[in-house]
C-alpha cells in the first residue's frame, strides 16, 4: 500500500487495514479468566458498563434505542410487534472519514439502515421496508439486514440474511439529509441471492467476497468488470479440490474423512458478462430454504451445489488481510463449527484453505492464566490497524453466561493461530455482541453493538434501554513503565504503539478516499 493508489481504488484500503502492517502481535492486555455472568435486564450494568473488560479497556455508550426514541429529532428502525427482534442492530460499518456509523437492522421484516453521526451524536433512519413481509409480501419490504459494508465508491451495502429474499442492496447516497433528499437504494441483481452476512472487498478493490450463512453454506467471489462498478462482473464459488462429499448436505452430514481444507479453486457460476452457467438462476429471489427440498429457495445456494461448492457450517462474517508471505487472505467464521478458516489467495484462480482457530484445536490464553471460557458460536470478525483478528461470539441469547470476544494470536502471521486470548465478555440479558469494528481515524478505538437484549421488547420493558452501541479504547492498556519494569510492561507499550503506528499508515493510505467521500458528503448534504 506504499505506492500511489488510483482515485477510484483508494477506498479499498479501508477494507483491509492489515495491508499496511507486516505482522500480527501478541496480546496487549491481560486476558480474562472466565465469561461474565448475565445480569438483570435494564439494570445499572446494562446501561453503564455491560462489558467485563481487561484492565485499561474503557467503555462508553454512544447511543441506544432508549436515547434515540426519546428524542423527536432522531429516528431508528423498529419493526412493529417484533419484540426483542424489533431493531436488531447488527454489523455496523464506519465510513472512511470516521464520522458516520451505518447500522443495519436484522429485523424479520421492516428492515432498514440507520446512520449514527458521531459529531452531532444523532441517529437517523435512512430507509426501511413497509413491514408487508410479515405477511409474505416482499415487493416493498426488506428483512434481516445482517451485514453493512462501506464501499470504495462511498456507498453502503446491506444484505438480507435469514429472512427476506436474499437480496444485496446498495445505498447510493448514504450521506443524504434525511427528510430533505430522497435516499437512493438499488438492488444489486449481479450478486447471487444467498443468506448474506460476510461482505468484504479484496485488497485491490476489484472483487467483492461474500458468503451464504447456511449449514451447507458456500463462499463466493464477484469480480467486477471495471473496478468500482458492481453492476457488471463474474461470480465464482470456492471448491476445495479434494472435497468428495455432497455439496448440498450440511457440513456435519458429510461422510467421515471428507476433506474441506487444502488447495481449492474458484469455480465460475456465471460468465464474464454475468450470464448464468448453471441450470439454476443464481440471482433468483426466494426464501432461505434447503435446495434439496425446495425449488424456490434463493438461487445462489443451489447454483453453488451444481458446481460442487464446498459446504461450511454457517459461514458468517469475514475479514480480508495480507499474510506475512504477501498473499491476500480471507478469514471466515464458521459459526456452527466453532471454527475460523483462512483462505489464502493464490495465482490462477486457486486458493489454500486452512483452519485458523477453533474451540478444539487452539489453546486459550497461552502463557497467561487459563480461562474457563470456550469459543461458542463464532459469528463476527474484526481487524485492527496492525492486522490482529478478533472473534465475536453469537451468544448468550438467553444463557446465564455472557458471550465473549477473543483476540486471535498469530504472531508469525501465517494464517494459523497460536492462541485464542479472552478479551471481552458481555453480560446483558438476552443479547449478543455484534458489529465490532475499529475506528478508521483513531486506531486504538473500536465499537461493538449489543443486539436484541430483553430490553428491546417494550411490552416487557416499557422504558427499556434496548439495542445499543458502545465505544472502547485500548490505549490505556499500555502502562507507564518504570526503568526497571519487567519485559511484559515494555512489550505492551510496544504492541499498542504498533497499532497506533499502523493506524497512522492506514490514514495516509486512505487520504484520497477520505477526500473523495468528503466531497460526496458535501454534495449529498447540499453544503
Amino acid at each position: 500500500m506504499k505506492k500511489k493508489i488510483p482515485a477510484l481504488m483508494a477506498a479499498s484500503a479501508i477494507i483491509s487495514a492489515a495491508s499496511v502492517a507486516s505482522a500480527n502481535t501478541p496480546p496487549f492486555f491481560t486476558p480474562l479468566t472466565q465469561s461474565a455472568p448475565v445480569v438483570a435486564a435494564n439494570g445499572a450494568e446494562e446501561m453503564n458498563a455491560p462489558w467485563v473488560t481487561p484492565a485499561g479497556v474503557g467503555q462508553v455508550n454512544l447511543t441506544s434505542m432508549n436515547e434515540i426514541e426519546g428524542d423527536p429529532a432522531q429516528s431508528v428502525g423498529r419493526a412493529p410487534g417484533a419484540g426483542t427482534s424489533a431493531s436488531m442492530w447488527d454489523m455496523v460499518a464506519y465510513d472512511v472519514t470516521g464520522r458516520f456509523l451505518f447500522i443495519p437492522h436484522e429485523s424479520p421484516f421492516g428492515a432498514g439502515v440507520s446512520r449514527y453521526d458521531s459529531e452531532t451524536d444523532e441517529t437517523q433512519l435512512l430507509f426501511a421496508g413497509n413491514n408487508a413481509g410479515a405477511n409474505g409480501d416482499w415487493a416493498n419490504d426488506y428483512a434481516a439486514f445482517d451485514p453493512a459494508t462501506f464501499t470504495p465508491m462511498c456507498t453502503v451495502l446491506a444484505g438480507e440474511g435469514w429472512s427476506g429474499e436474499g437480496r444485496l442492496l446498495e445505498i447510493l447516497n448514504p450521506y443524504a439529509k434525511v427528510g430533505v433528499s430522497p435516499v437512493l437504494v438499488r438492488e444489486l441483481t449481479t450478486i447471487a441471492n444467498v443468506a448474506h452476512e460476510g461482505l468484504r472487498f479484496s485488497n485491490d478493490g476489484k472483487s467483492l467476497y461474500y458468503v451464504d450463512e447456511w449449514n451447507s453454506g458456500s463462499i463466493y467471489k464477484f469480480v467486477m468488470t471495471s473496478a468500482g462498478d458492481l453492476s457488471k462482473g463474474q461470480t465464482f464459488v470456492l471448491a476445495v479440490d479434494a472435497f468428495a462429499g455432497d455439496p448440498a448436505a450440511d457440513y456435519n452430514q458429510q461422510p467421515a474423512g471428507t476433506v474441506r481444507t487444502g488447495l481449492a479453486t474458484w469455480v465460475p457460476i456465471t460468465n464474464s458478462n454475468g450470464v448464468k452457467l448453471t441450470a439454476v438462476d443464481p440471482y433468483r429471489n426466494g426464501p432461505t430454504d434447503d435446495p434439496r427440498t425446495s425449488t424456490v429457495t434463493r438461487g445462489g445456494r443451489p447454483a453453488a451445489d451444481e458446481v460442487n461448492g464446498t459446504p461450511y457450517g454457517r459461514p458468517e462474517d469475514m475479514e480480508i488481510a495480507t499474510l506475512s508471505n504477501g498473499n491476500e487472505v480471507m478469514y471466515v467464521a464458521a459459526t456452527s463449527e466453532n471454527a475460523i478458516y483462512t483462505i489464502e489467495m493464490l495465482p490462477d484462480g486457486k486458493a489454500d484453505v486452512r483452519v485458523y482457530a477453533s474451540q478444539i484445536g487452539t489453546p486459550k490464553n497461552l502463557g497467561f492464566a487459563p480461562t474457563t471460557g470456550a469459543l461458542n458460536s463464532p459469528d463476527n470478525l474484526a481487524q485492527d490497524a496492525a492486522g490482529n483478528i478478533y472473534v465475536i461470539e453469537d451468544a448468550p441469547n438467553g444463557s446465564s453466561t455472557g458471550g465473549d470476544i477473543w483476540f486471535v494470536r498469530d504472531v508469525d502471521n501465517n494464517g494459523v493461530a497460536e492462541s485464542l486470548d479472552h478479551f471481552l465478555s458481555v453480560r446483558v440479558a438476552g443479547s449478543e455482541a455484534t458489529g465490532m469494528i475499529f475506528d478508521p481515524i483513531d486506531a486504538t478505538k473500536f465499537v461493538v453493538a449489543v443486539q436484541h437484549p430483553n430490553t428491546t421488547d417494550l411490552t416487557a420493558f416499557p422504558d427499556g434501554f434496548g439495542d445499543a452501541l458502545w465505544q472502547f479504547d485500548i490505549a490505556a492498556t499500555a502502562p507507564t513503565c518504570a526503568p526497571n519494569a519487567p519485559p511484559s510492561c515494555l512489550e505492551r507499550n510496544t504492541i499498542v504503539n504498533q497499532i497506533k503506528q499502523a493506524g497512522n499508515q492506514q490514514r495516509k493510505a486512505t487520504r484520497e478516499a477520505r477526500a473523495k467521500c468528503s466531497r460526496a458528503m458535501q454534495q449529498q448534504q447540499g453544503s
